[in-house]
């Protein structure tokens, strides 16, 4: 409801950094919960998009390639015009599995060793990009691996299914 409520203008309506309003291929850039925006050094953004039925990496296909490439060079931008952050120094990442079920993707500062940002969750969206330019239904098909706590209950399903 969190990201509804943004999306809709509800709630953080004044965080917004940026915002392409188009309802397929636009999104909300909004600074992340966890950054108190105090300092660039561990700079943290998240961007919304405004489709609702992409929940994550697996739902993309080459139909979404002009949304994704809005949200890297428009997210690059606004950061830059905003916060005088070069999109060379941000890592531009999606997570799976994702936090929740919402397409969204990450900006942080190069430095900044944010949570899920190591190679075993994040994917760069330039890669993704590139990806689903190669085949449209490339995460479909690609076997996708990603770390799972013991105490998630997704680790006690696949214990349960016996897949580990």
């Amino acid at each position: 409801q969190w990201v509804y409520n943004i999306l809709e203008k509800k709630a953080e309506a004044d965080r917004i950094v940026h915002e392409n309003p188009d309802p397929s291929n636009g999104f909300v850039l909004v600074p992340d919960l966890k950054w108190n925006q105090n300092q660039l050094d561990d700079l943290y953004l998240i961007a919304l998009v405004h489709r609702r039925e992409i929940k994550s990496l697996r739902d993309l296909t080459a139909e979404h390639l002009l949304l994704l490439r809005n949200v890297l060079q428009e997210g690059k931008e606004a950061i830059a015009k905003r916060f005088g952050v070069p999109g060379s120094q941000l890592r531009i990442y999606l997570h799976y599995q994702p936090s929740y079920y919402h397409l969204h993707v990450h900006f942080t500062a190069l430095g900044y060793d944010a949570p899920g940002s190591s190679v075993e969750r994040a994917h760069l969206l330039a890669d993704v990009i590139d990806n689903l330019a190669m085949d449209s239904t490339y995460y479909q098909k690609r076997a996708l691996t990603f770390p799972v706590r013991a105490d998630e209950p997704l680790f006690k399903k696949f214990q349960e299914a016996g897949k580990v």
